[in-house]
């Protein structure tokens, strides 16, 4: 049986080099925000046009568009929200049925993992994470980044340190992308010899 990982951690603490880091080594990862980019070019747009007219173009979701009507706005999300993650959620579904044929685990790459209560679907969750700082000064480097988006994003998101305590791996990025994919190694040979889902936490940053 294929041993499902769930992997998340805040906007800029370097969960995407960490999900790559897992394909190098030949495990499957399903990412979760390239589902939803798929989507807004097909079988969402008309769903998303429909409950946010004049967010479509030429049968593509306008993102611009589409995040001003629901920046700040907790109803219009949870009503974008519950167009899209049931989407994902098939999406999702069908990755595991092809992974579960090749590989011994399987990444499931959610940014939302804990708030969306997606953890509860993985046999374990590592949580990518950095200082404050370090995540400051990387999400501010983003082309369009402003401290009102920032803030909103984080509002929206967990706190680290909480996703830390419930997290059964850690990688830390706040050296270099060289020691993370190291500490993904680790991981691996940790759940080789414990297979099954992981109950309590095994490491520690």
């Amino acid at each position: 049986m294929t041993f499902i990982l769930g992997l998340t951690g805040s906007i800029g603490m370097g969960k995407s080099a960490t999900a790559n880091a897992f394909r190098r080594l030949g495990v499957p990862v399903h990412d979760a925000d390239a589902a939803v980019h798929k989507l807004y070019s097909g079988r969402a747009a008309p769903l998303i046009e429909k409950a946010f007219p004049g967010t479509v173009t030429d049968g593509v979701v306008d993102r611009g568009r589409l995040g001003a009507a629901v920046l700040g706005n907790p109803e219009q999300l949870k009503k974008l929200e519950a167009i899209v993650h049931p989407l994902v959620r098939e999406e999702e579904e069908a990755f595991l049925d092809h992974a579960s044929a090749l590989a011994s685990v399987a990444v499931l790459d959610i940014p939302l993992l804990f708030e969306t209560g997606a953890e509860k679907r993985c046999d374990a969750v590592l949580v990518v994470t950095a200082p404050a700082f370090l995540q400051r000064e990387r999400v501010m480097r983003r082309p369009g980044m402003t401290e009102e988006k920032f803030a909103v994003i984080l509002d929206k998101q967990m706190p680290d340190a909480e996703k830390r305590a419930r997290s059964h791996f850690l990688v830390d990025t706040s050296r270099d992308f060289f020691s993370a994919e190291e500490q993904v190694r680790s991981i691996l040979a940790c759940l080789a010899a414990r297979p099954g889902r992981v109950r309590h936490k095994v490491n520690k940053v």
